[in-house]
């Protein structure tokens, strides 16, 4: 990464910032006491809990770390096609015994009030999903000492945001698990994106801003082949959900190694964005008719998803995992963290030694 980035962290590894719970305070200040970049989700949390999670995070760490906003989103939906699902979903509603979700709850995430107290009390890093922000919004934190990040699927999307003046780009490959971050929202390119280091080796050629890069990587032999590639940091979100200090349920943790839980895969069917996880009953009997309805569908399924986890049923729960995720190690943050550290460096010196001299 630009220095800049680089004196934020001892290594090139960052905590991918995972909303609904996972990506906490305890989390992101983990990461940054063993050398890593964390990350705190202000997605799907309201201004003053973002702020609330900042506050607690500072008392944690004096460490770097970095906030992650979604960007607003277009009110493209077809409100009849949400309205079809929800009669689809009637029955899970009958079985969890909870309401769906209004559908019109506000699609803004309260962006403009978060912005606000990030340019008020500045954080290192603000990293950006879902779209790019203007360019006086970036030139706003630029001022404010903060380093922005926009997440990109594309080169088209890489080039937009040096355009737009932000510091770095996330390049998402489609092995990523979560959300797809794709800053439009077009069903004709369902199942269509592209692998990891391709997809960084397209970026590479594109921009001149620094490169993290993020999909699937779970061993800092991974890494290593990342930055090979022309990365200049690694993003690793599913590696870290298994840890303890992640907020993620303790039955998503343990999805992640189950063997009940074969593959993943990209689904709308939990927000009406393509997002990969594990494949369970839900995804098997919605998915194929979720509309593309973002975030309509995930205000809509929001309860069962709680209701299940409170059940203790899996198989209604967003079990959001990386196309790696049976490689998870249930350690702590610090000690993962080293041995990703100790496998790339291993893997850069296996890599030196087999270079032609």
């Amino acid at each position: 990464m630009s220095s800049a980035l680089t004196d934020l962290c001892r290594y090139p590894i960052v905590q991918a910032p995972m909303a609904g719970g996972a990506s906490g305070p305890q989390l992101a200040a983990a990461v940054a006491e063993a050398g890593g970049l964390g990350f705190l989700a202000a997605g799907y949390k309201t201004a003053d809990g973002m702020y609330n999670e900042i506050k607690q995070l500072r008392r944690l760490t004096g460490g770097p770390f970095g906030v992650n906003l979604f960007m607003p989103q277009p009110a493209l939906a077809d409100p009849s096609a949400v309205e079809v699902y929800r009669h689809q979903l009637a029955g899970e509603a009958t079985w969890y015994e909870t309401p769906l979700g209004d559908p019109d709850s506000s699609g803004d995430d309260g962006y403009e009030a978060k912005v606000a107290i990030l340019l008020e009390d500045p954080v290192p890093v603000v990293s950006f999903t879902f779209g790019c922000p203007t360019r006086d919004t970036l030139d706003a934190f630029a001022k404010a000492g903060t380093h922005t990040i926009v997440t990109v699927t594309s080169a088209e999307e890489a080039q937009a945001a040096q355009w737009a003046g932000a510091d770095a780009v996330c390049v998402q490959g489609v092995e990523a698990g979560g959300h797809q971050s794709t800053h439009r929202d077009d069903p004709q390119a369902d199942h269509t994106g592209t692998g990891l280091l391709t997809l960084v080796t397209q970026v590479r050629e594109t921009v001149q801003i620094p490169i993290i890069a993020t999909g699937g990587l779970m061993r800092g032999s991974q890494i290593a082949a990342a930055l090979a590639a022309g990365a200049d940091a690694a993003q690793l979100g599913t590696a870290f959900l298994i840890c303890p200090e992640s907020g993620a349920h303790l039955l998503h943790k343990q999805a992640l190694t189950n063997p009940l839980f074969v593959r993943t895969e990209l689904t709308r069917a939990f927000s009406g964005r393509p997002a990969r996880g594990l494949v369970n009953r839900f995804i098997r009997e919605h998915g194929p008719y979720a509309p593309a309805a973002y975030p309509q569908v995930h205000y809509v399924t929001s309860g069962l998803r709680q209701a299940a986890a409170k059940a203790g049923d899996a198989q209604g729960m967003a079990l959001w995992a990386g196309q790696g995720h049976r490689m998870a190690r249930e350690l702590p943050v610090g000690e993962l963290i080293e041995l990703l550290a100790a496998e790339l460096e291993a893997a850069r010196s296996a890599l030196s030694m087999r270079s032609p001299r």
